[in-house]
């Protein structure tokens, strides 16, 4: 049998894995969204509680699965090598002490927040990792990936600020119901996109000579 179609590396390298990740982290909140219908989640957290099994296992799911591959990323440094395991254990607190959505207690009261709030910092601080690696190359393609990360980076902060603004005050959600999922879905989808940018994979954005494989 011919090993053509088998990857030449025997473990999957960290391009590879933040493929994966982003492709996680741009589809857990449409899949939670779908599969809680016709009930409308205030929070993609919120699937944790929904109706079935299905959206809450998608949520503990996908977020261990991210964990285990931030868990494996050592970045360039030790300091990225500690902050990448660290969002890992706050991605698995995500998961394991469920937010008080819909009037549900919380395990361990703030867990939850708290977790999340490490694990999208982290993120952001990736992505600022990610331009200062990609803007002084001299290609066109790594410039517009710089500028991907900033964009991602921001909106990932501003997301996450906004919805500690929300958690004190209520002002958003109660003028918006829906604010809490769409502000974590737009965290979790420039998640995704800057770690799918990160991957070196995805054509265009990356120049011939740069560009890897997910079989190679």
């Amino acid at each position: 049998m011919s090993n053509a179609a088998f990857p030449n590396a025997p473990v999957i390298d960290n391009h590879s894995s933040k493929f994966i990740v982003g492709v996680i982290a741009i589809t857990l909140p449409l899949l939670t969204y779908l599969l809680a219908l016709p009930e409308r989640l205030g929070s993609i957290s919120a699937s944790y509680w929904a109706e079935g099994d299905w959206p809450r296992n998608i949520f503990v799911g996908f977020l261990f699965a991210v964990a285990a591959f931030l868990a494996s990323y050592n970045g360039y440094s030790p300091l990225q090598m500690r902050l990448s395991k660290l969002a890992g254990v706050a991605a698995v607190g995500i998961a394991m002490f469920p937010c008080s959505c819909g009037g549900h207690p919380q395990i361990v009261p703030g867990v939850h927040y708290v977790s999340a709030a490490i694990m999208f910092g982290v993120l952001a601080f990736f992505c600022y990792v990610f331009l200062r690696r990609a803007w002084p190359k001299p290609t066109v393609q790594a410039r517009v990936r710089a500028i991907v990360y900033a964009i991602c980076g921001l909106a990932m902060v501003v997301a996450i600020v906004a919805i500690g603004i929300d958690a004190v005050t209520g002002a958003l959600s109660q003028s918006f119901p829906s604010f809490t999922f769409w502000a974590e879905t737009t965290a979790l989808v420039a998640f995704g996109i800057a770690w799918l940018t990160a991957s070196r994979i995805l054509p265009v954005i990356t120049a011939p000579n740069e560009q890897l494989s997910l079989l190679s």
